[in-house]
């Protein structure tokens, strides 16, 4: 290829002979660094689940306890497979932390993604009825701050709207809609964080001391720094119960609304949902009690910030991958006409 330059009356051609064309550094494609991440997750959820406390009968009774309150349609399986692991409890979590690196390989390696992020929908529906009794969202515990409506249905949200595949119509305003199209990912994300501000006003949520009580309960085992922390969280939430929840809700749905927004406005939004998430899971979370020992995930704090960022509105750069742009060499000397 050569340049033309067109000075007066003079034109000038430009170029190299034998000069070769090189490709540009590949964009990076963000929704595949989103899933990096997402897998990310995964296996650090599979190392936490071989902790020695996976292999004690305190997990079976973890399971068991997720079943109080819940209608005995979804509470009699959540016992029977309590008490199924309990009798097989070496052989019952090794499988579930293998399954758990597995999913997160399986993610991280590009020919095995879409196997893997299936198979993640799958076993999170799963663990989030075994696991934890659907999030609470059915004996009226479900609290945001403790990661309600569960933290294992937001991994198969997120593996949904990563799924690579690519809908015809033009580039997408984000990366979440890709896959799903715009209007299911608007939808999507506004019924997760509407549900979000629902649960936060719910009678337990909203009770004086039920955030100053919920930080509370998350302090033992954490180390000191993490617990002072903790420790003026509670002592500024006590008896704003009321007042906590009013200011929460109505931050999710502000969150909820962000996506009709124009791009920086939507920006904005995400901001505040990953702050909010951030703040949640550091002061209330205890960064998921991975640090003391017994969590089986971080949490929900990791994920809600991983979601926000699969909805940041695309800048120049295109969120799909496309043809590789292709520079060429300059000339070193004129071919002057």
């Amino acid at each position: 290829m050569s340049h033309v330059a067109v000075s007066g009356t003079r034109t000038v051609l430009r170029g190299r002979v034998g000069a070769h064309a090189r490709p540009a550094p590949a964009r990076l494609d963000v929704r595949r660094g989103l899933q990096i991440a997402l897998a990310a997750i995964w296996l650090l959820d599979g190392v936490l689940q071989y902790q020695p406390f996976m292999y004690t009968k305190a997990f079976a009774q973890m399971l068991a306890g997720t079943a109080a309150g819940d209608p005995s349609v979804i509470a009699g399986p959540i016992t029977w497979d309590a008490t199924l692991v309990g009798h097989h409890l070496a052989l019952a979590n090794t499988v579930f932390a293998t399954v758990q690196l597995l999913l997160g390989l399986g993610i991280a390696f590009r020919p095995t993604v879409r196997v893997a992020l299936a198979a993640s929908v799958a076993w999170s529906l799963g663990v989030w009825w075994f696991g934890e009794g659907l999030g609470g969202i059915l004996n009226g515990g479900a609290d945001p701050l403790n990661g309600a409506p569960g933290a294992v249905i937001v991994y198969a949200l997120i593996a949904v709207l990563l799924w690579p595949a690519d809908r015809p119509g033009g580039r997408a305003p984000f990366v979440a809609a890709r896959a799903v199209g715009v209007p299911v990912a608007r939808v999507l994300w506004v019924v997760f964080w509407l549900s979000q501000a629902y649960f936060v006003l719910t009678p337990a949520n909203r009770a004086p001391q039920a955030t100053n009580a919920m930080i509370a309960s998350m302090q033992s085992g954490e180390p000191g720094w993490l617990n002072a922390l903790m420790r003026g969280a509670a002592s500024l939430t006590a008896g704003q119960g009321l007042a906590t929840s009013i200011a929460l809700a109505v931050a999710f749905a502000v969150i909820a609304a962000g996506v009709f927004l124009p791009p920086a406005a939507a920006r904005a939004t995400l901001v505040l949902a990953i702050v909010v998430a951030a703040v949640t899971w550091v002061f209330v979370q205890a960064l998921g009690g991975i640090l003391a020992s017994g969590a089986t995930d971080p949490n929900s704090g990791p994920l809600l910030a991983l979601l926000a960022l699969a909805y940041w509105p695309a800048g120049g750069a295109p969120t799909r991958t496309g043809a590789t742009p292709v520079r060429y060499a300059h000339a070193e000397g004129d071919l002057a006409r």
